[in-house]
């Protein structure tokens, strides 16, 4: 046996992001230098950046992904380093992985199962890697091995699964270990969703027994490019039993797991052998199990990932796209308010891990002027919230708007944009030679006052020069019910992946509980008390979103049967009339196929809105973003026939 110091990094890349990309590998491998560590594996793609999309088609990103792993090589004396980038070889791409050791680089090994299903599209840009298949290739004045290959330093036999090679049934793991492998390196760039914690860390586990061996798992942290989110979740695994764990959700840009572990030695005539050889550790081998996150354990998990998730992916979002903070129109209901405590969330989360002083120097650039020096402070000057009211508006949600304003210490501005809505509709009325009535115009009219507040918003972040949130959910996207170019305007929509349902839960779970570490907001009572309404018509008419559509819970229960399991709408009809969750509602048969119809017809017709979205953040794989999750035409025969069997 070999007691051997292993190293999984997450670290925080940006597409073709060169400098900061290899400064953030080179940070790493100081790290693990420092530690001892003898083996270190880095994430999926980690040079170039894994979401590159159609410029992993740019011979140029090839070119200087190979430039910058040329460069790491003098950095890696005394350690083997795994690292990610994409590779050209015969007029094809590959998703491969480089081993450096010593200050050599020893050979390619080349991703084998491709990822080409829901947020992934790995097929387009890279070819898949045929099993047991060699060659060599060219790297200055060097030929390197490529492909499916193992390596040897000394005793301890190393072999690879890259991400989605994982995921499969037929996983390489069972191929290495009858090639008597002792560690497996998986570099991965596994974007977070719901509940995947735990399928990768069976995962690992199962990886390590088939090996008997080791397992050490590397992923991608923070926002890369936009959408997807990346939890970091590094581990070390070893006989079934995960040993080592690193934090999710982390601010750093690198961060390392470490575990002293002991292997099996053996000689393999397969492998490339190394003349590095791994150092005699005196630590004591880790088997003592995983430090979780103190949150990890709690019963309100969802909760506690949803407000961590996002918190994270807005805070990259904004640094990235060297925004000035976010202007937000707050409307005093469940979408805004959300989406104004993930900021304040994401202000305390980067400062109780980073600190103040690091929290300024990761957002230099954000600022026109001095940095902030507290929470408050930074509050104030990164969110602008701003109520626009109408004649339809009430007090009930400018009340709750400022509320949640104060409480989480934004800047909270009142514009009356009525005016600006009656002028609009006395210059349409003129053309027209007639007034506008309820009766005949109620859409028109509802859509005019969400419009009517969009370019004084759009001014203000113009001013500001920030970023505008767009408070869209996914309840409202399955069916349509937002105003385009009203409250879809914005450069970002966060929550447009979550259902309303969760939402108005994960809020009543805020006001009463708040975060682990962190504190409830009790002022959000004003909004979760409220019935979720758009206040578009008058206030007599008690308009609720509700009334205009289905009970929230089975729009969205609806939307799952027929996006996500792709049932038809008689088959719908049949899992609802008997289904737990309409107990409550006691509707009748007839009542159910009204919301089964509203809901189909409402989905054909507004595909060309979800189109328009702004880009939206995934949570979970059953996404309704056309651009990257679910296609579905924009003119279609809207499930007319289907519809019309339902009795």
């Amino acid at each position: 046996m070999k007691r051997i110091k292993l190293a999984a990094a997450a670290l925080n890349q940006t597409p073709i992001a060169w400098n900061q990309n290899r400064e953030n590998i080179l940070s790493a491998i100081q790290k693990a230098q420092a530690q001892r560590v003898d083996l270190l594996c880095l994430p999926e793609l980690c040079i170039s950046g894994y979401g590159c999309e159609d410029a992993f088609m740019a011979r140029g990103v090839l070119d200087t992904s190979l430039d910058i792993l040329e460069s790491l090589i003098e950095h890696t004396q005394d350690i083997a380093v795994a690292i990610g980038l994409p590779v050209a070889v015969d007029g094809q791409t590959y998703n491969a992985v480089a081993m450096l050791a010593d200050r050599e680089l020893l050979g390619f090994v080349a991703k084998q199962n491709l990822a080409g299903d829901g947020l992934h599209y790995e097929p387009r840009w890279f070819t898949p890697w045929k099993v047991d298949q060699k060659t060599s290739i060219h790297v200055g004045d060097k030929l390197v091995p490529f492909g499916d290959i193992t390596f040897q330093f000394g005793k301890v036999h190393v072999g690879f699964e890259i991400c989605e090679d994982a995921w499969v049934e037929d996983r390489p793991a069972s191929r290495l270990a009858s090639r008597d492998v002792a560690v497996i390196l998986n570099p991965s760039a596994s974007h977070f969703a719901f509940g995947k914690h735990q399928v990768r860390r069976e995962l690992l586990i199962a990886g390590s027994q088939a090996v008997q061996g080791a397992y050490v798992y590397a992923n991608l942290v923070g926002n890369e490019a936009g959408r997807a989110i990346y939890d970091g979740d590094t581990m070390i695994g070893k006989d079934g039993t995960v040993v080592a764990s690193g934090a999710r959700f982390s601010y750093q840009d690198v961060s390392l797991t470490t575990a002293v572990v002991e292997v099996k030695e053996s000689e393999s005539v397969e492998a490339i052998v190394s003349a590095f050889e791994f150092a005699n550790h005196s630590e004591s081998a880790c088997v003592t199990g995983v430090d979780l996150c103190d949150w990890e354990s709690s019963e309100v998990l969802k909760e506690e990932e949803f407000a961590r998730a996002l918190s994270l992916a807005m805070f990259d979002y904004m640094r990235k796209s060297h925004s000035r903070g976010f202007v937000l129109s707050l409307s005093g209901g469940a979408d805004s308010a959300t989406v104004a405590v993930l900021v304040r969330l994401m202000i305390e989360f980067s400062v109780q891990e980073l600190g103040l002083a690091k929290v300024a120097q990761r957002l230099n650039g954000c600022f026109a002027g001095d940095m902030p020096e507290t929470v408050s402070e930074w509050m104030e000057e990164l969110l602008w919230c701003v109520y626009q009211s109408t004649r339809n508006s009430s007090e009930v949600t400018r009340d709750a708007a400022q509320a949640v304003a104060e409480a989480i210490g934004a800047r909270f501005y009142e514009l009356d944009v009525d005016v600006v809505v009656e002028q609009y509709k006395s210059l349409v009325s003129g053309v027209l030679e007639r007034d506008l009535s309820w009766q005949q115009d109620d859409l028109a009219l509802q859509n005019i006052q969400a419009r009517g507040r969009a370019p004084s918003v759009w001014m203000l972040a113009n001013i500001k020069r920030g970023l505008l949130l767009a408070t869209s959910n996914r309840s409202e996207a399955a069916v349509g019910y937002t105003t385009m170019d009203g409250d879809t305007c914005g450069g970002i929509s966060p929550i447009a992946g979550i259902d309303k349902a969760f939402l108005r839960q994960w809020l009543r779970w805020l006001e009463k509980e708040g975060p682990n570490g962190g504190k409830p907001i009790p002022a959000l009572r004003k909004v979760n008390q409220q019935q979720p309404t758009a206040e578009l018509r008058p206030p007599e008419d008690k308009q609720t979103d509700e009334s205009d559509l289905m009970p929230y819970e089975i729009l969205d229960l609806i939307e799952r049967l027929a996006i996500r399991d792709k049932y038809m709408p008689e088959e719908i009809l049949k899992v609802l009339v008997d289904h737990e969750l309409l107990v409550s509602y006691q509707p009748n048969r007839s009542q159910i196929i009204t919301w089964i119809k509203r809901f189909f017809q409402l989905w054909s017709r507004n595909q060309w809105k979800r189109e328009r979205f702004a880009p939206s953040f995934h949570v979970d794989d059953e996404n309704l973003d056309p651009k990257t999750w679910c296609r579905f035409p924009i003119l279609s025969g809207g499930f007319r026939r289907e519809l019309e069997v339902l009795e």
